[in-house]
């Protein structure tokens, strides 16, 4: 349907397939959340219950980006306009990717940005990303250079056709653990409302401690002490164990470290 509205039926052909979508930097804010003469849908409601993929993540313009904040929270986004409102669906799963710096080597060793030294080349760049908008990303992974030599590394043992069995065990645990506790609509961690989330994801005693202590190393939000517990049960999930442990919690403050990093120097 929403994309029925926005014209993009191609011949009025339907399709199974959960949309991937991945806008250009130089989009608008009008593209990317919707709006124009007609109120049309965005970018993020074209990706509902898919994938909003934004390569080089400083390049989109700081309130292009800052817009984004309301619909992740929300799963959906308004559009008001002189004579009419309308209010489009946009439960996305956003993916970015973005270089160290603008010169996109200064965590090569050997290597002198521009705008020496490296850390203020580093800090400039990813300033253009705004604290609020980083305390809602959940997992930031740090991609070294790929090198030849890694390209003639023999397979990991684990494929692609493997991990994809553990996440579907995984999501299939979590169906059923919040269908148990009549949860209508909810099938995943990431929907998992924060009261109940404190229950399903409540830590031993020796995870209890660290994530205390994390908290107050790492300053972390409400909203980012929910997303580490929700990592963590996830990653429980993945590991086929019915209690969060120590071990998983210091997994998702791993993730949690990379985006405290980043929001120090936006």
């Amino acid at each position: 349907m929403i994309h029925s509205v926005a014209g993009l039926l191609a011949e009025g052909a339907l399709t199974d397939r959960r949309p991937f979508r991945a806008p250009h930097h130089s989009a608008s804010m009008a593209a990317l959340v919707g709006g124009g003469l007609h109120a049309r849908p965005g970018e993020v409601s074209l990706a509902h219950r898919g994938v909003l993929f934004l390569d080089e993540l400083p390049e989109f313009q700081p309130q292009v980006l800052d817009s984004l904040r309301q619909p992740i929270e929300t799963g959906e986004v308004a559009i008001s306009r002189a004579n009419h409102r309308v209010v489009y669906p946009a439960r996305f799963q956003l993916v970015a990717a973005m270089n160290p710096c603008r010169c996109g080597r200064a965590t090569e060793p050997g290597h002198t940005c521009r705008r020496a030294p490296n850390e203020r080349c580093m800090a400039q760049y990813q300033a253009r990303l705004s604290g609020p908008l980083i305390d809602r990303i959940d997992l930031v992974i740090e991609v070294p250079a790929v090198t030849a030599a890694d390209l003639i590394l023999p397979p990991p043992a684990e494929g692609s056709a493997e991990a994809a069995a553990r996440v579907t065990a995984a999501r299939a645990r979590q169906a059923q653990r919040y269908a148990a506790l009549g949860l209508d609509g909810i099938t995943s961690n990431a929907a998992c409302p924060p009261p109940v989330l404190e229950e399903v994801a409540r830590p031993d005693s020796a995870g209890l401690s660290l994530i205390r202590e994390a908290a107050e190393a790492m300053r972390l939000t409400a909203r980012g002490y929910h997303c580490v517990l929700k990592v963590a049960r996830t990653l429980a999930d993945l590991d086929g164990e019915a209690k969060v442990g120590r071990l998983h919690l210091a997994e998702a403050l791993s993730y949690r470290s990379a985006v405290d990093r980043i929001a120090v120097a936006a």
